[in-house]
């Protein structure tokens, strides 16, 4: 019986050092930001950047609300930072959670230490961009902070929010290839009635952050200066109404 056991643990050790390397092996093949976030990664005299404790922080002199964000799947998290730096611009201060493995489904309450890190700030926001969309939906079911509401991009919601007495953003592009958008009408019940649906002409998937081409994605119309700029003036809009 004593070496059947020593079997037995052998062998589930043996799977879960597989399973370890199976998914580093996956996570190791990440889209990477580009050269363009480059800039937006620098402080200027309006906008404080920091990047710490696994976030990257965009705090404006006069904060009007919060906004945490979950990367897409597989996804560099500094590839977010132009439309976060726009978003500071206005008012907002930003905190990208960086993930482990790149995936936001290994850390769904990121937003945790987030919430945590900014003391002086009254209205809060959630969102994320993809499979990061999804995964801050979940935790925003589950949480006990106060948050005023989702922005979704390219994005669903699985949890059921429908009742949740939050205000909810939607936004994707006609050209998207990778949204499921059989799982997003599936799905779109789970929100609230007045959830507000933005549709950009010409938009894909990608171009929602700077990190390049995504395999499977449509070819965008417009360009991603023009997506980001106009998804950013949408969440502003969205969340000083």
């Amino acid at each position: 019986m004593e070496k059947i056991i020593k079997k037995i643990l052998l062998a589930a050790v043996a799977l879960a050092v597989l399973c370890f390397a199976a998914l580093y092996i996956y996570s190791m093949d990440f889209y990477r930001a580009d050269s363009t976030v480059a800039a937006a990664l620098e402080s200027t005299d309006d906008i404080s950047v920091e990047i710490a404790d696994n976030m990257a922080i965009f705090r404006p002199q006069n904060i009007e609300a919060g906004f945490i964000f979950y990367p897409g799947g597989k996804v560099e998290y500094t590839a977010y930072a132009p439309i976060m730096h726009h978003l500071a611009e206005n008012g907002i201060v930003c905190i990208i959670t960086e993930m482990p493995f790149n995936l936001a489904v290994m850390d769904v309450n990121a937003a945790d230490k987030a919430y945590e890190r900014i003391a002086d700030v009254d209205s809060w926001y959630i969102g994320g961009h993809s499979l990061g969309g999804s995964m801050a939906a979940s935790y925003l079911d589950k949480t006990e902070n106060s948050f005023d509401g989702l922005v979704l991009l390219a994005s669903y919601s699985t949890a059921d929010l429908a009742d949740n007495n939050v205000e909810v953003l939607t936004i994707y592009g006609d050209s998207d290839g990778v949204l499921n958008m059989e799982s997003y009408a599936e799905n779109y019940g789970n929100l609230p009635d007045d959830t507000t649906e933005l549709v950009i002409a010409g938009a894909n998937h990608a171009q929602f952050g700077s990190y390049g081409a995504q395999d499977g994605d449509g070819e965008a119309l417009i360009s991603a200066e023009e997506q980001m700029t106009l998804t950013a003036e949408a969440v502003v809009e969205f969340i000083k109404q």
